[in-house]
């Protein structure tokens, strides 16, 4: 599947917000208000209402690292449900397999989980799995192989063993989805009702 594979500071400093693409926020941080481009450091005017959801969607797609054809089946499903469409949307999201290894604490960013996944180092329910959009599902067991506990991000990250959320529970590179991710669950600052609006115009 295809993914952006360009400068991902260049990413937070469009957005102005530190977006979790890399380990070193500080060094995120030192250029976050200056936005990229030759006239980056200008002031801009007045955002219309278009450019707010517009720049909200694309900070959602960032910071789960998929594309506009990826987000945009997710929404389309999202909205057959009976359930808020932002919440179930932000809920697919979260139960991609990639976010599950960075939210549980095994990989530094959603990019390297990304990778771990590809490279075939996961298994959901005993099953290799390397898909990085697959979606878990409630009580599904994921793991890492035995080759992954050498690489050395992964092993300096399992020293600490605490899951970063409370709908995944983790025991040293054992992993289970105890519930369905609820919005208080997310950390990031990200307003659906932004993305929604952009979608159903």
């Amino acid at each position: 599947m295809a993914r952006y594979i360009g400068p991902k500071n260049k990413l937070a400093r469009k957005i102005g917000e530190d977006l979790g693409l890399r380990t070193n926020p500080l060094k995120v941080g030192k250029r976050l208000n200056v936005r990229p481009g030759q006239h980056g450091a200008k002031s801009r005017r007045k955002q219309s209402d278009y450019a707010i959801q517009l720049k909200e969607k694309q900070k959602v797609k960032y910071i789960y690292g998929i594309l506009e054809q990826q987000l945009r089946k997710l929404y389309t499903e999202a909205s057959q449900r009976k359930t808020a469409t932002g919440a179930t949307l932000l809920s697919y999201l979260e139960r991609r397999l990639d976010n599950v290894l960075y939210r549980i604490g095994w990989a530094p960013t959603r990019a390297a989980a990304r990778q771990i996944v590809n490279h075939g180092h996961v298994r959901v329910n005993s099953k290799k799995m390397s898909i990085p959009s697959y979606r878990v599902q409630v009580n599904d067991v994921v793991s890492l192989t035995d080759s992954a506990l050498h690489i050395p991000t992964v092993e300096a990250l399992l020293k600490d063993g605490v899951s970063r959320v409370e709908w995944l529970e983790r025991k040293a590179h054992i992993g289970k989805v105890v519930r369905a991710p609820l919005r208080n669950d997310i950390q990031e600052k990200i307003e659906e009702q932004l993305v929604i609006e952009y979608y159903s115009r």
